[in-house]
């Protein structure tokens, strides 16, 4: 762990909540994860799909559906499966994730469910399996197809083994932040990784009891940056840094209040 976030105001700030969240008990942290879950669908949704609103959202999640839409459907299908993925985080929860191939490809079957294009479904591209074809993203991101599998167990085993052994609360959000960023990089999928990696990303703060962190779409240009900064650099620290903001930004309050608004 670099020094700048160790010795920093924020990696001071950041352990101080994550202290807070730990010493909540389950009741109170149930009701600020219920909170959250509409507002993380909005945000990761969002973040490279316009058309979900925070309004379509709160539909969706309240009554499993929307009056009055006229968009396309596959934003209806997004939400949705924001839903249904939330839905499984919060109640395998207790038993704890595997961090294995077959649970990041069960997420994104659910990421995206009904979601794929007809140009991506004509090339065989399904949900919950990895890409055949390589897509145009930023410059030189995404193995190719045949290096994915590989690409993807190598980096696994590395989370596996980093959660199974000792870290503070800095090393875990390293943890977080590394899987992150590296899904994105390998691009193991036709569509849809960022949602994963955003999922896996929160999946191994909530599996170290520290609270879960969602990305304004108003700051995706520097989680954007944050991104390019660990593809063209090989430097997680912006990175890392980014969450820790973002995570003080959403949970100060409500955890010092100890309730969700």
């Amino acid at each position: 762990m670099p020094r700048s976030l160790r010795s920093s105001d924020i990696g001071r700030s950041y352990n101080a909540l994550v202290a807070r969240w730990r010493s909540m008990g389950e009741d109170d942290m149930s009701v600020l994860l219920d909170s959250f879950a509409v507002d993380f669908a909005f945000s990761s949704g969002g973040l490279e799909n316009d058309q979900i609103t925070l309004h379509d959202t709160r539909e969706v999640f309240d009554h499993d559906g929307v009056s009055a839409f006229t968009g396309d459907l596959r934003t209806l299908f997004e939400i949705a499966n924001l839903k249904a993925m939330w839905s499984w985080t919060v109640d395998i929860l207790p038993s704890g994730f595997a961090f294995s191939k077959e649970e990041l490809l069960f997420c994104h079957d659910t990421l995206t469910h009904g979601t794929y294009d007809d140009r991506r479904w004509a090339l065989g591209e399904r949900p919950g399996e990895f890409k055949r074809h390589m897509y145009e993203v930023a410059d030189g991101v995404g193995e190719l197809p045949e290096q994915v599998p590989e690409a993807v167990e190598s980096l696994l085993l590395e989370v596996r083994e980093a959660l199974a052994g000792e870290r503070d609360v800095l090393g875990s959000l390293s943890v977080a932040a590394y899987l992150h960023a590296a899904l994105v990089d390998i691009h193991p999928f036709a569509d849809g990784n960022g949602r994963v990696a955003r999922q896996m990303a929160n999946m191994v703060l909530l599996s170290e009891c520290m609270p879960p962190v969602l990305i304004p779409k108003e700051d995706r240009i520097a989680y954007f940056g944050a991104l390019d900064a660990y593809h063209y650099e090989d430097e997680l620290d912006p990175l890392r840094q980014f969450v820790a903001v973002e995570t003080l930004k959403r949970w100060n309050g409500l955890i010092s209040r100890g309730e969700a608004t």
